[in-house]
């Protein structure tokens, strides 16, 4: 008769897809279970840390700081990191179930949602994340071009991520050159003729999602001028109603902040940023490349908390040389796991995923592929936990896999001539990346290649 999994004799084995915060955070209370547990966690690129990063913005160090968490994770007992393994094509699910008694995918969301609207696919008509990754150094975004020798560049959304895009564009060169912003953007930005940057959202300033400290950033730039008309921050009573709910105190920051924006003079610094409410974009227009923005007024309607944004009929249109979309983002799908495509998430229910009303066995799946793209960065740790709790529940039920074996893996993946990268490998790699970062003042200079970052290795 089989050990019961999570013992001496038997390991409770457990493959995670996906090496970013969810990855590490599903990791931790595994291990520290009190079972004995096996954890290879699987990226397809060399280099852990997901969005921390190939997301997070260079200019945002300290968030980064989390990835000396990860280390100490990752030098837990029982833990391996194989890197460079595209799982779906390297080895696909169905082949790694023979090899892992549980799999949890926390393999995020890694495209952008369409505007649908007409010319969005013009040259000039980009995704956010697209631009994020290629001036974090990703490999797959390393020979993206972006045409910055227009004045005008335009941001759809209001989140975080859409602030990060218009803060890069609104920085000087002096202000990124000592962060591991990767050297081709900090090339390409230097010869930028941006000079307006328009974030645009569809609601108003109380709903705006960005957060209070990025926000605050725009105040402290070089060479640019934030922009609020004051026309924009009235509100309406449904909205004050929203402000004064002692649960939406960061909304009040941000208000708060934009006013301070409106009240202010500026002071002719050569960029400027303008913050636009109440506006959606209907078409994007040019001969051949994006050269114009149509853009539709909305009212809010609904209640407190529920407002969503009406067109009006009411429609403006302003030039655009460049435009960065960053309306939502989307996973997606692996061969042999359950997609709801219109969400486009791993469909679960609390971190289980399931198959219509039926869960999967020995499937689970954590962070944004989890529950869609929200949060920041340590939103990921509860989640994670919470995942880890109903695996740790089903552990009696699960099916033992059928050779509990992690050598077997890498022979399996050394006969595909696939060069697995470990932890320890990943080390050197990152030793170099942060030894040329400091022969020019930057805290790293990363490898933009598969191919440099095994380099190192041999």
């Amino acid at each position: 008769m089989p050990s019961k999994l999570g013992t001496e004799e038997r390991p409770l084995r457990i493959a995670i897809i996906g090496s970013g915060p969810s990855g590490f955070y599903a990791a931790h209370p595994l291990l520290k279970s009190g079972l004995k547990v096996k954890v290879d966690m699987y990226d397809r690129l060399p280099a852990p840390y997901g969005l921390v990063r190939y997301g997070v913005a260079p200019d945002h160090a300290k968030i980064k700081n989390v990835t000396n968490v990860f280390k100490k994770i990752a030098e837990l007992p029982g833990f391996s990191f194989l890197g460079n393994v595209n799982v779906g094509k390297d080895i696909s699910v169905e082949g790694l179930k023979r090899f892992y008694d549980a799999i949890i995918f926390t393999s995020g969301a890694e495209t952008d949602r369409k505007l649908g609207i007409p010319g969005e696919d013009l040259k000039g008509s980009h995704t956010a994340t697209e631009f994020v990754a290629w001036y974090n150094g990703h490999p797959d975004y390393r020979s993206r071009q972006f045409d910055l020798s227009g004045q005008v560049a335009v941001i759809i959304g209001q989140g975080n991520v859409a602030i990060d895009v218009c803060r890069i564009l609104c920085k000087t060169v002096e202000e990124l050159k000592n962060t591991d912003i990767a050297q081709h953007a900090l090339d390409a930005l230097a010869k930028s003729n941006i000079k307006e940057i328009h974030l645009i959202g569809r609601r108003g300033p109380v709903q705006a999602k960005f957060t209070a400290a990025e926000i605050r950033e725009f105040g402290e730039l070089t060479d640019c001028d934030p922009i609020v008309d004051p026309k924009d921050l009235e509100v309406s009573d449904v909205s004050q109603a929203e402000l004064d709910n002692p649960k939406n105190a960061a909304n009040l920051k941000n208000y708060k902040i934009l006013q301070s924006y409106a009240n202010r003079q500026p002071s002719g610094k050569p960029k400027k940023f303008v913050i636009h409410f109440l506006e959606s974009p209907v078409e994007l227009a040019g001969k051949g490349k994006l050269q114009k923005l149509i853009l539709e007024k909305n009212k809010l309607v609904g209640e407190p908390g529920k407002q969503t944004a009406q067109g009006t009929g009411i429609k403006t249109e302003m030039n655009c040389d460049i435009l960065f979309r960053s309306v939502g983002y989307r996973g997606i799908s692996i061969e042999g796991v359950p997609f709801h495509d219109k969400w486009g998430v791993f469909p679960n229910k609390d971190g289980r995923v399931t198959d219509g009303e039926h869960v999967v066995p020995g499937f689970y799946t954590a962070g944004w592929i989890k529950r869609g793209p929200s949060g920041v960065v340590g939103t990921n740790k509860p989640d994670s936990e919470e995942t880890v709790a109903r695996l740790l529940e089903d552990v009696n039920q699960l099916t033992p896999c059928k050779q509990p074996d992690t050598k077997a893996v890498l022979e399996l993946l050394a006969k595909k001539s696939v060069w697995v990268v470990s932890f320890d490998d990943w080390q050197k790699i990152d030793a170099s990346e942060i030894a040329r970062g400091q022969k020019v003042g930057k805290p790293r200079e990363k490898y933009t290649s598969v191919d440099e970052m095994l380099s190192v290795l041999k």
